[in-house]
């Protein structure tokens, strides 16, 4: 096989209590990405739509990407990256999660899949590295692994994927403003207060136990952020009306996607998840701000194989 193309999708971090462990996969968003071989070694970056992207395979997250691969399996081939960039970076959606996550699993089938999935997100961690300051795998592992997944370890890549309960779909909106990850994670603090930290694990303990037992309400009741989203809510406009309305027309519970500035919510139906979406547009409308809402089922399979 010379040439690949896959599906780089999309995905929400922290997901409220599990800030920078706990994630989940996204369907109908994502990036598309072809990796062809090259006679000549190297890593290089071919065309780039959608968006406008370092060409730099040493500022090019992808490309670092594949070069700590090719570093850990070294190959007489070298590899062109084409990128279809459907996900804005500085979205709070996994952009860069799903150009390094992506690359390096395409690469991975090109020389025979040496690696496994969970044994990827190592290399596609440098990209994560570059683009936001800070090694977390939290958005490359649902991308990777599909579905629900937790970093129990990010130093030992220590991932587990997690069930994800069938009835359960996702609303994202987007607000069309850009928000970088290393600069939302600058507001934060170094330390957190004991109370507010016993009720963050309890919370993401609760949560991990709703996903296994389908237990909708327990889930509900768990999305609850008390340390990051303090912070982080005030650099998204109108986010407090936007979650409120959010829960109001139904949704489990609403929160920040990563690190912003899009809003998640989950609901129990696509039904409720489309009343959520019209709901959150309300706000932006208001505000004349521009928006994508995305409805997904979550996505179990992660990163796809188009040709």
């Amino acid at each position: 096989m010379n040439q690949i193309k896959v599906f780089c999708p999309g995905s929400v971090a922290n997901v409220s209590c599990g800030f920078d462990v706990l994630g989940f996969c996204l369907e109908p968003v994502g990036d598309i990405m072809s990796v062809t071989k090259t006679v000549t070694p190297g890593v290089t970056i071919g065309t780039i739509s959608g968006q406008d992207l370092p060409k730099d395979p040493e500022k090019n997250v992808a490309s670092v990407a594949v070069k700590s691969l090719l570093e850990a399996h070294p190959s007489e081939y070298g590899f062109r990256i084409d990128i279809e960039k459907k996900i804005k970076p500085g979205s709070g959606i996994g952009s860069s999660a799903a150009s390094a996550a992506g690359a390096v699993f395409a690469v991975n089938e090109l020389i025979g899949r040496p690696y496994s999935r969970n044994e990827l997100i190592q290399f596609a961690m440098a990209g994560e590295t570059l683009a936001s300051g800070a090694a977390h795998a939290d958005n490359l592992a649902p991308v990777l692994l599909g579905g629900f997944t937790l970093v129990r370890s990010n130093k030992s890549l220590d991932i587990i994927k997690l069930p994800s309960p069938p009835k359960l779909v996702a609303t994202v909106i987007h607000p069309k403003i850009e928000l970088k990850t290393i600069h939302s994670r600058a507001i934060l603090k170094n330390t957190i207060p004991l109370e507010k930290a016993v009720q963050q694990w309890g919370n993401l303990g609760a949560f991990i136990s709703a996903l296994y037992t389908n237990d909708y309400e327990l889930l509900s009741r768990s999305m609850k952020d008390k340390v990051i989203e303090p912070y982080r809510a005030m650099l998204i406009p109108r986010f407090e009306e936007v979650k409120a309305s959010a829960i109001q027309a139904g949704a489990l519970g609403s929160g920040i996607s990563g690190s912003g500035p899009s809003i998640f919510a989950l609901s129990k139906s696509n039904e409720i998840a489309e009343q959520v979406g019209n709901a959150m547009k309300k706000q932006f409308d208001d505000l004349g701000l521009e928006y994508d809402v995305y409805i997904s089922n979550i996505n179990n399979e992660g990163i796809k194989i188009l040709h």
